[in-house]
């Protein structure tokens, strides 16, 4: 009925309305005096002498100065592993009463993050966020009637000891108020089916009975559930069974290399919302239409520093030097690239996450996703970010005419002895001449790239591309991993893995 759908968006434009512009550099300041304060008693909070940093005259310079960097191996072998052993009050008060699942786009072994009980409100808060934001996007009021699918991992948690185990989109799937749960499809039954391939088929076969206005997942997993509806429908778009979808909240990766093979998908436009939730809480979420960049979340229980993404400052298996200088948003420039590091109401200090992200709009704290320090490719001196690597294959894709929704690299000799690139691209146009790919691929990169041009005159021979299947990654990811949720194709990989992905390739 329209005068409900009036009314949620009237409410809506209330909450926007009484909402004042956002002191970022003031939210973090505060938001770094209640982490210190909340964690002053724990372990790890008397170790480092919490109570001593947040009354000195200069807190972050000192929370800076005394704490050194975590990535998750450190901070599970110094303080989580204790969490596992049944203590409390170790980074965070008390005892979490789940752990986020991640094994991340680089590992076979889970991690095995904490997830509070105060941040499983700091995510509802930002789903709250992500609610008011959807009216500055001019949607009919009727679009707030609609059903939202939700395609994360499953909800179906693992109990472990005394507490529950599962990837975030379940956790928090799992936790859906219940005023939602009319919105919310698949539903309780079929999100908690452990088997993708089978919660995809019975989302296929329910399809017709629900009115989708929203979706919301990973674009990868997103593709591959909107392709099956419409292969078992027989159908050609997605709009042919879900007439009213407006709106994909895409996440925790860039989402350009998926926009062409999206398109011919969704058959009509499809406003896309960019949101950042990770395995260590909800990052930033797209607060406006006039840009795909995101608003970085300075109030939600997240402490935000940023190391410039320079070669010096990481080490060669992606963490971060231990002098590599931090600042906090007060200090970032624009078009630079950080690696972003955070400390959480679950008990994260000066913890890297292993992303890198840059700065669009430094007064609405507005960033983009540009990688991952992993995924830096630095082999004689070509500097590669994801973000180049990203732009490439849009460009590669508006030339030819084609989809590469999928791609991963490494940089390696070959049987000549000299160094190349070698590139898997993804894409329904195997049939393509790979030597002409190639060719404008290098160019693209040079054009792109200073660092990669010299290196191009230098140690780095060539480019050498492979045209597959998109099928062929989704099934690596199942073979390593696990399919759906928050798996994510590595877009670089060293040479032991690419040996591995080349033999698995060749078995195709």
């Amino acid at each position: 009925m329209a005068i409900i759908g009036n009314i949620i968006k009237g409410v809506i434009q209330l909450g926007n309305s009484i909402s004042s512009e956002t002191d970022h550099v003031k939210n973090q300041k505060e938001t770094l005096a209640n982490l210190l304060e909340k964690a002053e008693n724990t372990e790890f909070g008397k170790a480092y002498d919490f109570h001593k940093i947040r009354n000195s005259n200069h807190p972050y310079q000192n929370f800076k100065d005394h704490i050194p960097y975590f990535d998750y191996d450190k901070m599970h072998s110094e303080w989580w592993h204790k969490l596992h052993e049944g203590r409390k009050d170790v980074t965070w008060p008390g005892k979490p009463d789940y752990f986020a699942l991640s094994s991340g786009t680089t590992g076979k072994t889970s991690k095995r993050i904490p997830v509070t009980n105060e941040m499983v409100d700091a995510i509802k808060n930002a789903g709250i966020k992500q609610i008011l934001a959807i009216e500055n996007f001019d949607l009919p009021a009727d679009f707030f009637e609609k059903e939202i699918m939700m395609l994360g991992s499953s909800t179906e948690l693992q109990e472990n000891n005394d507490h529950l185990e599962g990837e975030i989109s379940g956790i928090s799937a799992s936790r859906i108020p219940f005023w939602f749960r009319g919105f919310y499809k698949p539903g309780e039954e079929i999100s908690k089916i452990d088997d993708w391939d089978q919660r995809v088929q019975k989302i296929a076969e329910n399809a017709k009975e629900w009115d989708i206005g929203a979706l919301s997942g990973i674009p990868s997993w997103m593709e591959l559930m909107m392709e099956k509806v419409i292969e078992y429908h027989g159908v050609n778009t997605i709009h042919d069974i879900w007439p009213n979808l407006r709106v994909y909240t895409s996440g925790g990766v860039a989402f350009g290399p998926y926009e062409k093979s999206f398109k011919r998908l969704t058959g009509k436009h499809v406003e896309v919302i960019d949101t950042y939730l990770a395995s260590e809480g909800f990052i930033a979420l797209q607060t406006r239409p006039e840009t795909d960049a995101m608003q970085l979340l300075t109030d939600n229980g997240i402490f935000f520093e940023f190391v410039p993404f320079q070669p010096e400052y990481i080490n060669p298996d992606g963490s971060l030097v231990a002098d590599a200088p931090s600042m906090s948003i007060a200090d970032v420039e624009l078009e630079q690239d950080y690696v972003l590091i955070l400390s959480s109401v679950s008990g994260a200090w000066r913890y890297m996450i292993g992303d890198t992200i840059q700065f669009t709009n430094i007064d609405r704290a507005e960033i983009k996703i540009t990688g991952r320090t992993k995924f830096f490719l630095n082999t004689v001196g070509s500097q590669l970010s994801v973000n180049k690597m990203d732009a490439a294959m849009q460009e590669l894709e508006d030339e030819f005419d084609i989809d590469i929704s999928e791609y991963t690299i490494c940089a390696k000799r070959g049987d000549d002895g000299e160094f190349y690139h070698f590139w898997y691209l993804g894409t329904p146009d195997t049939q393509l001449d790979e030597s002409t790919i190639a060719s404008s691929l290098d160019d693209k990169l040079k054009a792109a790239n200073k660092n990669y041009k010299v290196a191009r005159t230098k140690a780095l021979n060539g480019i050498k591309v492979n045209l597959i299947k998109p099928d062929v990654f989704y099934d690596w990811n199942a073979r390593n991993k696990k399919k759906g949720g928050q798996v994510k194709m590595e877009r670089v990989m060293n040479e032991d893995k690419f040996s591995e992905w080349e033999t698995f390739v060749q078995n195709q």
